[in-house]
């Protein structure tokens, strides 16, 4: 087992943005207190730990397992999706700082019993400055295995102590999102009537469309794996499958479109062919780049920031930690409903986008923590 600082990743050509190292050390993106490359021959193993901020707490975010196209990409990644859990920590209410961790490879492929180990090493190492806990590619089984080597783990099975699977208050805190969004532009905290189209259903998707149904909306859906949209079908026959997510946004008389994949999916090509007149979902870091949400402002687009409205899952994993109560963890995700609307609120009020509100009182709660 090994461990490298990021002062080791290669330098940026001379005449680019400087790489990664520039993104670590730019206020606008970077700021964080540490990032640990960590490499493990004997198990493939490849990683890369970013913790963002530990002022209002131990840094909190899930491991994200995925075939990268680059070590840089990969931290890139980490570096965005730690300091979204910042924000998405400190707007929850939680004693908790940003963090976030990612393997690097097809978890398909070389996913193993001593990968997870030696990673739940590397993450002891940093003795509870960072708590790690599911992500895309990773699951409660694999948490209970990461478990076994290091104490700072959530998200595990009940059988091993935890709380389970994440996904459960992550979609029902979306879905509080898009009540809020129907409240503010429609006067009304219901989809009752109202189409929406997820894309991706997925551990979270295919949740919040049980919730989204039973609400009374019309639901239409996309994923780029075929069974996923397929035990939808056979779950809920009235769900509506199309055939990718550039038609999905472009589907006449949408009026929620909730991206609950990878991130990116607001960018310079999709905003200006949404139909849709809010988007609320699940996927971290939806804003392909800073801009898009005055582009989404500027169409009359209402946009419920990402890491708000889909901190269901963090609050039931920073539980766990405490000792886990299910209809504790509901009552505080339910919140997620007033914060949203609180977020609108005031972007009305400074006139300025809801992402950029949403960042305000963030920043405003971690400054008032490093203060104290």
């Amino acid at each position: 087992m090994g461990v490298t600082t990021v002062t080791d990743v290669r330098p940026a050509p001379a005449g680019t943005d400087g790489g990664v190292l520039h993104t670590l050390f730019r206020s606008e993106q970077g700021g964080h207190e540490q990032v640990v490359l960590c490499q493990d021959r004997a198990s493939g193993l490849k990683a890369v730990i970013a913790i963002h901020s530990t002022a209002l707490g131990p840094a909190l975010g899930g491991t994200r397992f995925h075939a990268y196209a680059s070590e840089e990409e990969a931290v890139l990644d980490a570096l965005n999706l730690s300091r979204g859990m910042s924000y998405k920590n400190a707007l929850a209410g939680l004693d908790h700082g940003g963090g976030k961790a990612v393997i690097i490879g097809d978890p398909d492929l070389i996913k193993t019993e001593e990968l997870l180990l030696a990673y739940g090493r590397f993450v002891a190492s940093l003795g509870g400055r960072y708590v790690t806990a599911c992500d895309v590619g990773t699951y409660v089984a694999d948490m209970d295995v990461v478990a076994r080597t290091n104490k700072w783990t959530t998200g595990r099975s009940p059988a091993n102590g935890g709380a389970g699977d994440s996904s459960v208050l992550t979609a029902y805190g979306v879905f509080q999102g898009m009540r809020a969004s129907a409240q503010a532009l429609w006067g009304d905290p219901t989809l009752r009537g109202r189409k929406v189209g997820i894309a991706g259903v997925g551990k979270v998707g295919h949740l919040l469309v049980e919730h989204l149904l039973k609400d009374g909306a019309e639901v239409m859906i996309t994923d780029v794996r075929a069974d996923a949209v397929a035990r939808v079908r056979a779950e809920h026959p009235q769900v509506t499958a199309v055939a990718d997510t550039e038609a999905l946004i472009r589907t006449e008389g949408l009026d929620v479109y909730a991206p609950c994949a990878l991130g990116g999916a607001l960018s310079d090509d999709s905003v200006p062919v949404l139909t849709a007149k809010v988007v609320c979902g699940a996927a971290n870091n939806q804003l392909a780049h800073p801009g898009v949400e005055k582009d989404l402002s500027d169409r009359g687009i209402l946009y419920a920031p990402d890491y708000v409205v889909n901190a269901g899952g963090v609050i039931q994993v920073a539980d766990e930690l405490h000792g886990f109560d299910f209809d504790r963890c509901k009552t505080k995700a339910a919140k997620i409903f007033d914060t949203t609307l609180a977020i609108f609120a005031r972007a009305k009020a400074d006139g300025i986008p809801p992402a950029a509100a949403a960042d305000r009182l963030a920043e405003q709660r971690m400054a008032e923590a490093r203060r104290s």
